[in-house]
């Protein structure tokens, strides 16, 4: 008797699977704009073709690729059905960019205080398109899962939380909404992924730019129903830094925040905090690997920063520079030097929420729960200096002391 050999189950990385799914789990078919399928496809070669990815990392990243396709397909349902959307406007944003680890979190976070300001939430940016029926004068469906996803991060992750701690509702980077365009290099930070890591560096990054747009709008309309309507919106994500002059063609008037720490201190503990989800992803995680990789993009991002900053036009108005180290010092000093650079009063409920903030999440000592040195991640500071050349030239042209590791 014949038999007839079935076709093998899909993997978790197959295109046409996860789309599939995608429509199942929402019941919706129209993604809208189809720039995103090559990014996508790219992505998909290489976490299944190189990453070495463990059998959680595995089901990690096919969990986050099927949300951000069902992301993109009820932010086209929202958006059709609410074309009133597309005329939301926004205006004059302020961007904290810089690499990462230079203090762009605690500056978000602090600013976020200020209750002029739209901030996007972490519960918002995990799931930024509302689910069916949503009621915007009821409680969220989304909120409560978000809650839960902190808690068993902070169970699960201790290390990575100490890195970098968030919560549900913490503002948090927008770059989450990057990756539901597929253009992302978050996926470099969590895995090895070279093939689509050397493709990006030559994409054009419009479409992603495009997509954050639509996506603040769909988020600030969205914000509205609940009843919040502020001035402008505070915005922060390191990668930005790469992107500067496309950044500003979706934002003319935006006020860029541009974070600086010496590479000495920033790449190892940047390197630190990928190692950390690496290891989560991959059991063959090689700190060497993640901390060339890592020395590799902040170095890329860093010289297209600075060129972007030689050719745009007004460029000493549209950028405030604030060095780490006085952010940890005195951080409302620094907040009031961005204020009055992007054209904003502190006034006194926004320093005396701010103030407080601080002093429950800054100022008050605690013993340091992240350290790192350069050799861990096989870097030198010959190679540091010699990558960073002309950063250092221009933002750092006085060397720190050599010390045993860093913190922070």
């Amino acid at each position: 008797m014949s038999s007839i050999a079935s076709e093998p189950p899909p993997g978790p990385f197959d295109e046409s699977a996860l789309l599939a799914e995608a429509r199942r789990t929402c019941g919706l078919s129209d993604f809208g704009d189809e720039d995103f399928r090559v990014p996508l496809r790219t992505l998909l070669a290489s976490l299944s073709g190189e990453a070495g990815l463990n059998r959680d990392g595995a089901a990690a990243f096919h969990g986050r690729i099927v949300q951000s396709l069902v992301t993109r397909l009820r932010a086209q349902d929202w958006r059709a059905r609410h074309p009133e959307i597309a005329r939301e406007t926004i205006e004059r944003p302020l961007v904290i960019v810089g690499m990462t680890r230079t203090g762009t979190t605690l500056l978000q976070r602090a600013i976020a205080r200020d209750r002029r300001l739209y901030s996007a939430l972490d519960w918002e940016l995990r799931e930024p398109a509302p689910r069916p029926g949503t009621r915007f004068d009821r409680p969220d469906p989304r909120i409560p899962d978000a809650e839960e996803r902190s808690r068993l991060a902070h169970e699960t992750s201790p290390e990575l939380m100490a890195i970098h701690p968030g919560k549900a509702h913490d503002p948090e980077e927008e770059i989450l909404l990057f990756e539901d365009a597929f253009l992302s290099h978050v996926p470099e930070a969590s895995c090895y992924v070279p093939s689509y890591r050397a493709w990006l560096d030559g994409q054009d990054f419009t479409p992603a730019y495009d997509h954050l747009k639509r996506m603040l709008q769909l988020l600030q309309w969205q914000k509205q129903r609940r009843g919040e309507r502020r001035d402008r919106w505070l915005l922060k994500t390191p990668a930005h830094l790469g992107y500067l002059e496309t950044l500003f063609a979706a934002f003319p008037d935006a006020h860029v925040v541009h974070a600086h720490r010496h590479p000495f201190e920033s790449v190892p503990s940047g390197a630190s905090l990928n190692f950390s989800i690496w290891r989560m992803n991959s059991d063959h995680a090689d700190p060497k690997r993640v901390g060339r990789q890592w020395k590799q993009r902040m170095a890329w991002a860093v010289r297209r920063a600075l060129a972007a900053r030689d050719r745009l036009p007004r460029a000493e108005s549209r950028f405030t520079d604030v060095w780490y180290r006085d952010a940890v010092a005195d951080p409302l000093a620094q907040v009031e030097r961005v204020y009055a650079a992007a054209g904003l009063e502190l006034d006194a409920p926004a320093r005396a929420e701010m103030r407080d903030w601080l002093l429950r999440n800054h100022t008050r000592s605690r013993p340091p729960v992240h350290r790192y040195t350069l050799e861990q991640f096989g870097l030198t500071r010959e190679e540091i200096r010699e990558a960073f050349a002309d950063y250092l030239a221009r933002f750092f042209p006085e060397e720190p002391a050599a010390s045993e590791g860093a913190t922070g």
